[in-house]
């Protein structure tokens, strides 16, 4: 079973865990994480640890549908004071950073970051593979058709999981290629798939262990929820929860989400499921 080495810290993925997510931003569909003083997001972050995270996740940069990216520079002065602080307050935890940006990256880590999640699987930035195999951190490899800016006008796949599987196998290879040992794999709900490409992919997502990589979920809230029963973000809790127990089912080891007490009712729930 997987253990990921995450700087010295070792994270057993034998049961699946939870991502809890802090989206530094000033426009996250999410209002709970708008942006918020340091302390203020320290405890939003202990409170995800006490209920059940085994990894924070801090993105500086929205990547939801027709954003406007922001540079380098930008979202490392948004993310650093927040992962310094993090790293001094809580320094068991386990703090992750979404960024595409290699420098971001970097500097994220040299702060006390010790997972890289990166929305683009370092197709935007040619040196982020190479920068995390420097680093000799896990790195989270999400599948996106297109950009945040254009992802969702006209996604179109002939097999929506064969060609993620294609993808994943080709990047797979190109991480350990360059010395990276812990690679996780994300489908990308969301990023560059219809809902019907959604559905599709979480009803596949056991087939991608024969990848043999860790299977991360991003699900929390997506349109793939609201849209489908027209119904507001704030509402999308309920669909999340059903979401998140059909990837357990399916056997997700990673549930990165918004509400981290309901996710960990999700896995005591199926937990004890699986074992009867």
């Amino acid at each position: 079973m997987h253990t990921l080495n995450c700087k010295g810290k070792l994270l057993s993925l034998e049961k699946p865990v939870i991502m809890g997510i802090l989206n530094i931003t000033n426009d996250s569909f999410y209002e709970g994480h708008l942006l918020k003083s340091k302390d203020a997001i320290v405890d939003i972050a202990a409170k995800m640890i006490n209920n059940g995270a085994s990894i924070i996740d801090i993105g500086g940069q929205s990547t939801r549908p027709d954003s406007t990216q922001i540079s380098a520079q930008e979202e490392i002065d948004r993310v650093l004071p927040i992962i310094e602080s993090l790293h001094k307050c809580l320094p068991n935890a386990i703090i992750s950073i979404d960024s595409f940006y290699s420098q971001v990256a970097m500097e994220a880590v040299n702060a006390g970051a010790s997972i890289i999640n990166d929305i683009s699987g370092g197709d935007m930035d040619t040196q982020m593979i190479a920068t995390v195999a420097s680093l000799k951190v896990p790195f989270i490899c999400m599948h996106i058709q297109g950009t945040p800016a254009t992802m969702q006008q006209n996604p179109q796949y002939n097999d929506v999981t064969k060609e993620v599987m294609e993808y994943f196998i080709k990047k797979i290879a190109v991480c350990k290629e360059a010395g990276i040992h812990d690679v996780i794999i994300d489908p990308g709900f969301g990023f560059g798939k219809t809902m019907a490409h959604n559905y599709t992919l979480l009803k596949n997502l056991s087939v991608f262990k024969m990848l043999e990589k860790p299977i991360l979920a991003g699900l929390s809230r997506k349109s793939m929820i609201h849209k489908l029963l027209n119904i507001s973000t704030a509402e999308a809790l309920n669909g999340t929860t059903v979401l998140n127990t059909l990837a357990i089912q399916n056997s997700a080891n990673i549930l990165r989400v918004h509400d981290v007490k309901e996710a960990k009712q999700v896995l005591d729930i199926m937990e004890v499921y699986t074992q009867n």
